[in-house]
């Protein structure tokens, strides 16, 4: 099985400390990683990370982050920087940047950070867009790690039942990523899949939130940016002409 962390906050700005966080999660098991990646971001940069990450032997996938105040903001975003990159995620602090976002087929991650129940805006409106569009559900395991030092570790746990559930039955894909950003943050993709009992998610479900679900995202992606992809199920196919 091959494991894939989506959000791997690696400092683009310190390629030391780059090195070590890249090799931790190679060394832990890790076969793909996503790194946010801000959108000014020049070429060499990039390159010189995707090279870092190759030297140990992970494929590197460009991340970018939105945390838009509104749909608006949201779809300004996307037209302006989509398809210079990967993956794309979303922070909804709102609920109608939630439902944009979910409806929107260049989103590929919805991310609910707020440990505030009132502030996160998962429910059954929200996961049947998402399923419709193919948008994921990400978990950042860095945020519930660090929810066990405080009282808001008990309501997010809670949130997370009652939201994967929400998933499940809507058929809204999930995707465990680290969020780490550090070496000491990290874990075994199987040490992840244990935590998630916490919230009553089963070994299998989250062994596939860590390989084949972030993989397909990327996959898709990378499929849609191929100079041969025309529309969901419409590809050119090259043909050589006789004569």
């Amino acid at each position: 099985m091959k494991f894939t962390d989506l959000h791997l906050c690696v400092p683009w700005d310190n390629l030391e400390q780059a090195k070590r966080l890249v090799a931790k999660s190679a060394e832990l098991g890790y076969n793909q990683i996503g790194v946010p990646l801000p959108h000014s971001l020049n070429a060499e940069a990039v390159d010189q990370l995707r090279q870092i990450s190759g030297e140990v032997g992970l494929d590197f996938v460009t991340r970018l982050d939105l945390a838009p105040r509104s749909p608006d903001e949201l779809l300004i975003g996307l037209r302006r920087f989509r398809r210079k990159f990967e993956v794309v995620s979303v922070l909804c602090n709102s609920k109608p940047v939630a439902r944009q976002a979910a409806k929107d087929r260049r989103v590929d991650l919805l991310c609910f950070r707020s440990f505030d129940p009132s502030k996160r805006f998962f429910d059954r409106a929200e996961a049947e867009l998402a399923s419709a569009s193919s948008a994921a559900f990400e978990i950042d395991m860095a945020q519930v790690l660090s929810s066990f030092e405080g009282r808001s570790g008990v309501g997010l746990l809670s949130r997370l039942r009652r939201e994967l559930a929400t998933a499940k039955s809507s058929g809204v894909p999930l995707v465990i990523s680290s969020g780490a950003s550090e070496p000491l943050l990290l874990r075994k993709p199987k040490d992840y899949a244990a935590l998630t009992l916490l919230f009553e998610l089963d070994e299998p479900r989250a062994l596939e939130a860590l390989s084949e679900n972030p993989s397909a995202i990327v996959k898709r992606s990378r499929s849609k940016q191929s100079a041969w992809y025309v529309a969901p199920g419409v590809r050119l196919v090259k043909t050589r002409r006789d004569g």
